[in-house]
């Protein structure tokens, strides 16, 4: 099997012995607080700083639109972390620039859009933009005093290769991204997690707005996780508009998990070929599929997070994973966690399979918390605080 593969290798930065400050948005180092305005420059191809996060967590975003009629702040985690139910307007001057202060906020990564008479865009000001399987958005971060657990700290760091291989499955080139740990030697034996984005997002979503990568670093720095290779896959196999996608998805990705990823994994690493050396975790839809396919291949896999997901009858999507009567003993660790945030989004869902699952007696984990909602706000924190630490029942060091 072809494939292609690119290793980013991620240099170790020495934030406190840093000689001077770059300016925003510089995209000099992979800075924890890129969007602090340092020397008054305009971000490369703009035209005003934005936005603007000040030391004591509040945002300034501009646009320069002279002829527009009305701009307005929108995106769900922003108006979130704002405590807004409604978009929030700008104020235009007498030179056409359009601006708005708010907050303070928690230190988060924050995405949000412009209305721009009614049209979302992108911040087309702000270098931090992201684009997945919908259209583009920006990324607001708001610094604290130090790195985030998040953030490209000064530790070792793993790589991330992107591989690119044929699916007879889905009949053509597909992609996932593969993070091995720091030190990663093939003669050694690795466990493996299978990381899920949700709908809307690609391969590269648990790296680029996940920080799965970062996190990982930062928990082996600190003695908290075992060393692991964390498989990102591309887990879109049909379009999500697809009037059929529902009836159509889980069997095609548990054919792809299957025939081409596990196998090509297994293959190309040196990993524990067996179910109690893989999990499998995903986010939203991701959690669907850890739910829907990843409970019928008790075979392949022995650990689950569902996270920001769930289903409202999970006895009839899964009825040999809950009619199994050894299923208590193939289940070595299951988290089902979300948001304080989006208890009315899959609130019921997440707390339907919680039930039930209390009702056979598997043991698992039942968390609810952080500030976010259905965002990567909450996915990071779960795959931080209760994911990674927690899925092999490694004790953390004494460090």
């Amino acid at each position: 099997m072809k494939h292609l593969k690119y290793n980013f290798i991620i240099s170790a930065l020495i934030w406190a012995a840093a000689p001077f400050a770059f300016a925003q948005q510089a995209n000099v180092n992979l800075d924890w607080d890129p969007q602090k305005n340092t020397e008054k420059l305009v971000p490369y191809g703009g035209n005003v700083i934005s936005p603007e996060v000040h030391d004591d967590h509040t945002i300034t975003f501009r646009l320069k639109a002279p002829e527009a009629q009305k701009v307005e702040l929108t995106g769900g985690p922003i108006l979130l972390a704002l405590k807004s139910k409604t978009n929030i307007p700008f104020v235009k001057d007498g030179e056409g620039l359009w601006s708005l202060t708010v907050g303070p906020v928690m230190p988060n990564i924050y995405v949000y859009r412009l209305l721009l008479d009614g049209v979302a865009i992108a911040d087309p000001n702000n270098t931090l933009a992201g684009t997945s399987n919908q259209p583009a958005y920006s990324n607001v971060v708001v610094h604290d005093k130090k790195g985030a657990y998040y953030d490209a700290l000064n530790v070792p760091h793993g790589n991330v290769t992107r591989h690119i291989y044929h699916s007879k499955v889905l009949n053509g080139e597909r992609e996932m991204f593969v993070y091995t740990p720091p030190g990663y030697l093939p003669v050694k034996k690795y466990k493996v997690l299978y990381l899920l984005g949700g709908s809307g997002e690609l391969a590269s979503g648990w790296t680029l707005d996940g920080r799965a990568n970062f996190i990982a670093d930062n928990l082996l720095a600190e003695g908290k996780m075992l060393p692991t290779i964390i498989v990102m896959p591309n887990n879109q196999v049909i379009h999500r508009n697809d009037p059929k996608h529902l009836e159509k998805t889980y069997q095609l990705f548990e054919q792809e998990l299957r025939k081409e990823i596990v196998p090509f994994v297994d293959s190309h690493y040196s990993t524990v070929k067996n179910r109690d050396g893989r999990a499998i975790a995903g986010l939203s839809m991701g959690g669907r599929h850890t739910q829907a396919v990843g409970f019928n291949a008790l075979d392949l896999f022995s650990s689950f997070g569902i996270l920001s997901a769930g289903d409202l009858e999970p006895e009839k999507l899964n009825p040999s994973f809950f009619n199994d009567p050894q299923v208590k003993s193939k289940v070595n660790y299951l988290l089902i966690g979300l948001g304080s945030g989006e208890l009315d989004f899959v609130g019921k869902r997440s707390e339907a399979t919680h039930k039930a699952l209390e009702k056979i007696g598997v043991k698992h984990e039942y968390f609810i918390g952080g500030e976010g909602a259905h965002d990567w706000g909450t996915w990071r924190m779960l795959l931080h605080d209760k994911l990674l630490p927690n899925v092999w029942h490694i004790e953390p060091s004494s460090k």
